[in-house]
């Protein structure tokens, strides 16, 4: 709903995000989450078309969303544990070693999504009697805005994220001060939402 009152049009907080003030989860990676250091809210267009004229083309709002990757950066633990996690997850996608690395991959969301067997899904497209969710190929993400006092204050919520790609760690002898390896991580995803801390519904503002 869109607010007349010049009043109530005023901003309500006047202090300024610090892009050091935020918690990134994912319930399928928890040694990520603890050491991650960067992530970012993806850039989301509509696009445009134009409507030709005689004159100037008239341009006018497109109508499909698209959203950028999400990514995030985190210190790997020494026994590249982390790391690991994400590995797992892509190489479960991809099954490089053979089939049953994505059976693997759909047993390991059996917790989160009974459905979701270690059975081998069919020809992407076909839909067919009894296939099996593929819940445990996804996950769901929260990126928690804090306030200046830590304390949590907005969510964003990202819907159903899967890995494109994982950095790769460059171990080097010659650095002079110790260098703690990072990696990153390239996210795609279903959608995101903004939410009120430990809400559940979302909030869309429209000026």
């Amino acid at each position: 709903m869109t607010t007349i009152n010049a009043y109530n049009r005023q901003p309500t907080k006047q202090d300024y995000a610090d892009r050091t003030k935020f918690k990134f989860s994912i319930f399928k990676l928890p040694k990520v989450e603890y050491f991650c250091t960067a992530a970012n809210i993806p850039a989301i267009s509509l696009g445009s078309d134009k409507q030709a004229t005689p004159f100037k083309d008239i341009p006018y709002p497109g109508d499909k969303i698209s959203y950028s990757d999400l990514v995030i950066t985190f210190l790997v633990d020494e026994n590249l544990e982390n790391y690991q996690e994400i590995h797992g997850w892509l190489r479960g996608l991809g099954f490089a070693g053979g089939h049953t690395e994505f059976k693997d991959l759909l047993n390991s969301g059996a917790d989160r999504f009974p459905t979701s067997t270690g059975e081998v899904m069919g020809d992407a497209g076909r839909t067919k009697y009894g296939t099996p969710s593929q819940g445990g190929t996804f996950s769901d993400a929260t990126l928690t805005i804090l306030s200046s006092k830590n304390n949590p204050i907005t969510e964003v919520r990202f819907k159903s994220i899967f890995p494109i790609s994982l950095s790769g760690l460059d171990y080097n002898q010659q650095p002079t001060d110790i260098d703690y390896l990072t990696a990153s991580v390239t996210f795609q995803y279903k959608i995101y939402d903004f939410a009120t801390v430990n809400s559940r519904s979302t909030t869309i503002t429209n000026s």
